[in-house]
């Protein structure tokens, strides 16, 4: 392949990622159907492309309902069947993050909800909101009609919708929810952490990939005594994760988190999604697979002192 196709892949390679990160919800799948698209650029018959992006687009999309409509088929993708994998703020992954549609678009909480759309209206639902298409383009990427495009995005939107934003916060925001979430969850006092929850808040756990599937957690109170245990340094914990970490605060896909981390190796995030100040949504990662490539990105990246040295 001459330098000039390669060089234009690679100008669309970040995009290209992100896109296939929001309908996937993994990082290392995303990876592994953006090398797919690379070696069907490299065999293509380049000078029948007109456009190499709309070309491109088009086949990362369909590479990615592929998988999803075989995860489908194998009962993998009902809702909450597998967790997002996290990924740090300042992974270029995450993709555009001008508008409040393309910031939630790529939350934790969104990419669960996403799991309940058939892969038809999760194709039209990000393509849309996080990435601007119209229906004509959608449909020429998706080979459907216009029409087609239009239904699909009213279902998605129905089906995801939760009538809320998440709040924006800043680094020094998420340090101090997080502190206080973690202040309330080690006093062993339920009301404290209630306190700080909304009303219809929720959890979702990966039981450090220790579980069949994630673990829920569908009211205030249900969290608060999982938020305790989590909390709670034991022994057991210790020797799973490898040693005594230290707990950071930062962003992770744009939500305050708690992050412990072990001779810079991210071992366990525990991300916050608030709104109106209290925490909706909670979701906590610790199994290995799905915490690569955010230590990858934790060891590139200056960070504060942590809140707790070791834990």
């Amino acid at each position: 392949m001459d330098a000039l196709a390669v060089e234009r892949f690679e100008a669309s390679r970040v995009r290209l990622a992100s896109l296939a990160y929001r309908l996937l919800g993994s990082a290392a799948d995303a990876e592994d159907v953006v090398q797919d698209a690379f070696l069907r650029w490299q065999a293509a018959d380049r000078d029948r492309i007109k456009v190499p992006e709309a070309w491109l687009t088009k086949i990362v999309t369909n590479l990615c309902l592929d998988r999803l409509r075989s995860a489908q088929a194998r009962h993998e993708h009902t809702a909450g069947a597998s967790l997002p994998e996290p990924l740090l703020d300042g992974d270029p992954m995450l993709g555009p993050a001008d508008t409040a549609e393309q910031r939630e678009s790529v939350s934790l909480a969104m990419l669960l909800l996403m799991q309940r759309l058939s892969p038809h209206e999760r194709a039209v639902y990000v393509l849309r909101e996080a990435f601007s298409y119209d229906h004509a383009e959608i449909a020429g990427i998706l080979d459907i009609t216009e029409s087609a495009s239009q239904q699909h995005l009213h279902r998605a939107r129905r089906r995801v919708t939760t009538g809320r934003r998440r709040d924006a916060v800043t680094d020094a925001d998420a340090r101090r929810i997080v502190e206080a979430f973690l202040d309330a969850a080690a006093s062993g006092q339920t009301e404290r952490l209630v306190a700080l929850l909304t009303e219809d808040a929720t959890a979702v756990s990966d039981g450090a990939g220790l579980t069949g599937k994630p673990l829920l957690y569908p009211t205030p109170e249900r969290i608060a005594a999982a938020a305790r245990a989590f909390i709670k340094p034991i022994e057991s914990k210790r020797r799973l994760i490898g040693g005594r970490p230290a707990l950071h605060t930062g962003l992770v896909n744009g939500s305050p988190a708690l992050i412990a981390v072990i001779d810079n190796r991210v071992v366990g995030v525990l991300a916050l999604e608030t709104h109106k100040g209290k925490v909706a949504f909670a979701c906590a990662v610790a199994s290995p697979k799905r915490l690569g490539r955010l230590t990858a990105t934790w060891s590139k990246q200056e960070h504060d002192a942590p809140i707790v040295e070791s834990w």
